[in-house]
């Protein structure tokens, strides 16, 4: 296949892609096909921000709908919704310290405390300017290297798939840099919440201590609201605080210029960004190619990825409120949204758990996904891309109204404020699975993870491993089963033996590079030392 398209490319195959995206981009801008497009782009951002309303949940409500539809108008608007979703998270994470939806897990930890540092404008500019650039080139290489990925990710097996999340595990040393003791412990105790429940090989129930709660698992959305958003709430009630906002009455943060100015961001954001964005595009399109990864492994990935790609003073100040924390997460989870397309509409395998959902949708109206997709449904297939770009681009030009709409909750009272965000985050933790217990959940995790911060234990560790760890586990077991448990099947496929040493690498080398006199003198050697001056 890879072959046949290299071929194709010399013999104009370009030309008759460019051809048929025009002729999708004419579908989508016709009158009825614009005004679902608006519906979706309004949808996705709304069910993004605010919490407990993720794109998920709102494509599964929409797929009734558009029964009644043609597919191409039906599983455009699913498509754009999604988009919209993945970027709108950020608005209510950076605000109050909420994932809107769970791709923006990383993007508190950055945009937060921007906000409180009196950055909101920056924070807000450099998320929608890194949404948008990273769901533009995601698109782009779906659009024209849907065959190479598709192929690329059918040769994937089980060893490659634990190989590669073995890498993000042990990307979690840059988020522990300071104490990598006290990170790598939070890791493991995530890795831990994620075995209750039944094997997801065998069936049998481990750790469940004869509960019907603990039988289905430990989900990490009660998880993630409580360690977020429950215990800053917790925080602002000790501390007086404001959530928007440095402390003080005015909140620190210059309102007017949050929606004011350009629509754009400016050009040096490409000179700032430059590696991340070139990076994390690519990475979180190829993470989101892999089946079942989805945009908020991408998330995950991006953060720690942009750590490496910064000097040493940059990424020491991850964490504390630093643009380039915002940007990295925020470029990877929306190539990751539109990489999850390629084995979606390739391969009829959904890339995440919003395109299961559009998988039903083309079940719905009769279409199979499949390597002839692109050939049998060309117009559909090129709609669809055409709506993701322009979703992208809608991303920016709608950015300043909904900001502007969000930023009127700072004439809300704080107590006011703080009580809606607690019913959010209730209604949130109940909506995923409509059971009772993952409100004491969330509560429980809220209140931990107050304790913790106080003595400087970094929860974000602790939610990559229980997202990562369940992802991992099965790949894992699968290989083993196959191998004999002859654990040199990882190191006999050479993209996982690749995958494995540069885990082993990468949790190491920043150890001996940061706090050893050898490190220094590499670095002094590598002329790293100069930039980070």
């Amino acid at each position: 296949m890879v072959g046949g398209l290299l071929v194709g490319v010399g013999n104009g195959l370009v030309p008759l892609i460019v051809q048929d995206l025009i002729a999708g981009f004419g579908n989508v801008l016709t009158p009825f096909n614009m005004f679902l497009f608006l519906v979706g782009i309004t949808l996705g951002m709304m069910s993004g921000a605010i919490p407990g309303l993720n794109g998920t949940m709102t494509v599964v409500l929409m797929v009734p709908i558009t029964y009644a539809m043609a597919p191409d108008s039906g599983i455009m608007m699913l498509a754009v919704i999604y988009a919209a979703a993945v970027y709108a998270g950020s608005i209510s994470a950076i605000l109050f310290k909420v994932p809107g939806a769970p791709e923006a897990i990383m993007t508190t930890l950055d945009g937060y405390p921007m906000n409180q540092n009196g950055q909101l404008r920056e924070a807000i500019s450099t998320a929608v300017f890194a949404s948008a650039f990273g769901g533009i080139v995601g698109t782009l290489i779906l659009i024209f290297f849907s065959p190479v990925l598709a192929e690329f990710a059918i040769q994937l097996s089980d060893p490659e798939f634990f190989a590669v999340i073995l890498l993000g595990l042990a990307l979690v040393s840059t988020i522990g840099a300071g104490n990598i003791t006290k990170a790598t412990m939070m890791m493991c105790f995530g890795l831990f919440l994620g075995v209750f429940g039944f094997d997801p090989l065998t069936g049998v129930p481990r750790f469940t201590f004869d509960s019907n709660y603990l039988a289905s698992g430990i989900d990490f959305i009660p998880v993630i609201l409580g360690v977020f958003a429950f215990s800053e709430v917790l925080k602002q009630i000790q501390s007086g605080g404001n959530l928007i906002g440095g402390g003080g009455e005015g909140g620190g943060s210059d309102f007017s210029q949050a929606t004011s100015g350009s629509m754009f961001p400016p050009l040096s954001y490409f000179k700032r960004f430059g590696r991340i964005l070139g990076v994390n595009s690519v990475m979180g399109t190829i993470i989101g190619v892999l089946p079942g990864a989805g945009a908020t492994t991408g998330a995950l990935f991006g953060y720690t990825f942009g750590q490496r790609l910064v000097p040493k003073n940059v990424r020491e100040k991850f964490g504390t409120g630093v643009p380039e924390g915002v940007a990295a997460p925020e470029t990877a989870n929306n190539a990751a949204a539109s990489g999850a397309f390629v084995p979606l509409l390739t391969l009829g395998i959904p890339g995440s758990a919003t395109t299961a959902v559009i998988l039903a949708a083309f079940i719905l109206h009769g279409i199979r996904p499949g390597p002839s997709l692109i050939e049998q449904q060309g117009p559909l297939v090129y709609t669809i891309f055409a709506a993701l770009l322009l979703a992208n681009v809608a991303i920016l030009l709608l950015n300043k109204p909904v900001v502007k709409l969000f930023l009127q909750v700072r004439h809300i009272p704080r107590e006011l404020l703080l009580s809606l965000i607690v019913i959010f985050t209730v209604v949130g933790a109940f909506a995923t699975r409509n059971i009772m217990a993952d409100l004491w959940t969330m509560f429980l995790f809220g209140v931990a993870a107050y304790y913790l911060e106080k003595y400087n234990y970094s929860v974000a560790p602790m939610v990559i491993g229980l997202v990562l760890g369940p992802l991992a586990e099965p790949s894992l077991r699968r290989s083993l089963t196959k191998a004999g448990g002859d654990w040199m099947v990882f190191f006999q496929r050479p993209v996982s033996a690749l995958m494995i040493i540069l885990a082993v690498f990468t949790f190491f080398i920043p150890l001996i590079m940061d706090s050893t006199q050898f490190g220094d003198r590499i670095r002094e050697q590598l002329g790293l030392t100069e930039m980070e001056q």
